[in-house]
């Protein structure tokens, strides 16, 4: 941390606590040169996600979007696990290699999730992802569902 007075790139920490309800770290700092001191705070900063449309247009990513899709097909799930399960999705896209997601592969990582926990909620997920727009279509998508079963 640089030194607002001398700009000396070490400081010693005289005390920290939290501040802005818990978001932030607050120090007091001693310059080791000019033994000023100084106050600093540190926060976490998010990654700003970007998700790639079919279409090939790059938008903010949106955990809104997330949260009423499974609100939409897991509506008789409490909403705290609806969260637990939007959390475990964004642990994974914060981890993903690029900032960049193709909607695509966030759409497979909801129907994976979906999969193992509820089979309605994935059909009725699945017929919204993939567009699902007759009854053979609607078929083999159970039918699918059954083989992974």
């Amino acid at each position: 941390m640089l030194c607002p007075y001398c700009g000396f790139d070490e400081s010693n920490v005289l005390e920290s606590r939290d501040a802005l309800e818990g978001k932030a770290t607050r120090r007091r700092r001693e310059c080791v040169r000019c033994a000023k001191r100084f106050t600093t705070y540190e926060r976490v900063e998010n990654i700003e996600l970007k998700v790639m449309k079919k279409d090939g247009r790059v938008e903010d990513y949106r955990r809104e979007k997330l949260e009423k899709c499974f609100e939409k097909a897991c509506w008789k799930m409490e909403a705290d696990e609806r969260s637990k399960l939007i959390d475990e999705i964004e642990m994974k896209l914060l981890n993903w290699e690029s900032v960049e997601i193709p909607s695509k592969e966030i759409g497979k990582m909801v129907m994976n999730k979906l999969k193992d926990i509820d089979e309605v909620a994935y059909i009725r997920f699945a017929t919204v992802y993939m567009d699902i727009r007759d009854v053979g279509d609607f078929q083999k998508l159970i039918k699918g569902y059954k083989k992974h079963k």
